[in-house]
């Protein structure tokens, strides 16, 4: 952290959020702006604005401005985490639905990794993201189950191979609207839905965008095979459970695949299902993950408990 700290501008024209970085180099540009933003920093004793040019002679004054190193999970005890695996390698959680895996910003508490790096202290500094904090795969905050973390470098460093070969299977069990009566695969180019505020995907090929939007758009190939394991019912509706497994790990892609087939997961209204009242998250769980670990490079198996949603009467 840079705290009260003052500087002469020797040139004109400068963006005071460049010459921020440029006097501190250990600080970042996004921690710049919000320096700025959150009032600071001044400029001959006048609360500076986004986007203000410097001239020469200027004096810029820092209050506080964050630097790269300070950009890391901040512990949290008060989460409660059901911890599933351990050992001097490996952490494996069953992460409730309605919990991020991990936070947006450096103030951000609640996640899993806030809970996780408050008991483990050793992997903050684990990873190649530093909000990931060593966690080596996110599930939607929406869906719940299985979240693998790595406690080494060496163990991260060898899961995520194992993840970008796709010789790492996870399983999900997935609620949907309606009767299914045979499982299938799933195959498609998925993309971010263009012009939306929020995270959707879309099949890239059928999607309804200017030539120009398409050649920003960047399709990920996803594959998905599922199997109905079970049937309930829901205020009168009939409901399917399917045993649902992916290689590939595309944002929201099963969620996405199971809604383009006219498969709409429980209470997952981005991709259209109905509401369900009083529901946290949609009825999607991450199962289970077979590997091998990182270490002894023996085949393993980490499960979790079934929801209360997949458990029969």
């Amino acid at each position: 952290m840079i705290e009260e700290r003052s500087f002469n501008v020797e040139e004109s024209g400068v963006r005071l959020d460049a010459a921020l970085l440029a006097r501190f180099p250990s600080s970042t540009r996004a921690f710049c702006r919000d320096a700025v933003a959150e009032g600071l920093v001044s400029v001959n004793g006048r609360p500076a604005r986004k986007g203000d040019k410097l001239r020469a002679g200027d004096i810029v004054e820092v209050k506080a401005l964050l630097e790269a190193d300070d950009n890391r999970v901040r512990p949290d005890r008060s989460i409660t985490l059901a911890e599933l695996f351990a050992d001097s390698a490996l952490l494996a959680y069953d992460k409730p639905a309605g919990m991020p895996v991990q936070p947006l910003t450096h103030s951000e508490t609640g996640t899993l990794m806030n809970g996780v790096v408050a008991h483990h202290p050793e992997v903050a500094e684990i990873g190649d993201q530093p909000l990931m904090a060593g966690a080596l795969h996110r599930i939607d905050a929406g869906t719940s189950g299985l979240v693998l973390v790595a406690r080494t470098q060496q163990a991260f460093d060898s899961l995520r191979a194992q993840f970008a070969e796709q010789t790492v299977e996870k399983t999900y069990l997935a609620m949907v609207e309606g009767a299914v009566a045979v499982g299938g695969t799933l195959e498609h180019d998925l993309a971010h839905t263009p012009g939306l505020p929020y995270c959707k995907m879309g099949a890239w090929r059928s999607m309804r965008v200017t030539e120009a939007e398409r050649a920003k758009l960047k399709p990920l190939h996803a594959v998905t095979k599922y199997r109905p394991i079970g049937r309930s019912m829901l205020q009168n509706q009939e409901l399917t459970l399917l045993e649902v497994k992916i290689f590939t790990g595309v944002t929201h892609q099963i969620r996405a695949q199971l809604a383009l087939a006219g498969m709409h997961i429980v209470n997952d209204r981005l991709y259209g299902a109905f509401a369900v009242e009083n529901e946290v998250g949609h009825r999607l769980h991450a199962l289970s993950a077979k590997f091998r670990h990182p270490v002894s490079n023996d085949e393993m198996e980490i499960r979790t408990q079934l929801p209360a949603w997949a458990q029969s009467d």
